[in-house]
């Protein structure tokens, strides 16, 4: 399988962040959004930016298509619009918020993929899936559009259908998937980037 494309998920509200903009957030003197780029970008072929807002950078931004904020479905569906304009036949979702997901993450999800029908993987670890990391393809297209018009919202609703491959993480310490979802999230990132240095 070609190397994929890349699409940071950055279009939520941040409701439990007092409806700050995650993407903006400052960890270890960096944007979140800056981290996130740093991790995914080497491991594609290109990268977006999913945001449904004015947020600065110089990669392409990429709307919801569905209005109202429906979640990640519709940021996942916004990366398979692009990646198919852009001839690719899959593409990888990071979510912004989780600032030190594996540098080998996209290895991983390929290498899970290529047991799966039709190329589907989603990243897992000992405290369960996280789904919002996943491996694209973008034949899902229309399936992806038609679920979100039935009002699936939930990622794992739309995915068990397939039966996603599942690429497994060990689980290390702080967790490759801290979620930065309210203030103490932020507080806990913050003293693991301290222990690490």
């Amino acid at each position: 399988m070609t190397q994929p494309l890349g699409v940071i998920l950055a279009g939520g509200r941040g409701t439990r962040m007092g409806h700050t903009d995650k993407a903006t957030l400052i960890l270890g003197g960096q944007t979140l959004l800056q981290r996130a780029i740093d991790r995914l970008e080497p491991q594609v072929a290109a990268l977006a930016v999913n945001t449904n807002t004015d947020l600065p950078t110089e990669f392409t931004r990429l709307p919801d298509s569905i209005t109202g904020h429906p979640g990640p479905l519709a940021g996942i569906l916004a990366a398979l619009d692009w990646a198919a304009a852009m001839g690719a036949r899959h593409v990888v979702t990071v979510p912004v918020d989780v600032p030190f997901f594996p540098c080998d993450l996209v290895p991983r999800l390929l290498l899970a993929a290529e047991a799966h029908p039709v190329g589907l993987a989603i990243a897992a670890d000992e405290s369960g899936l996280h789904p919002t990391f996943g491996l694209w393809p973008v034949d899902l297209r229309p399936d992806l559009s038609a679920a979100l018009d039935s009002g699936v919202r939930k990622v794992t609703d739309w995915t068990d259908q397939f039966g996603a491959a599942q690429a497994h993480f060990p689980t290390t310490e702080p967790s490759a998937f801290l979620n930065v979802n309210r203030p103490e999230d932020l507080a806990r990132a913050e003293a693991a980037l301290a222990n690490a240095t």
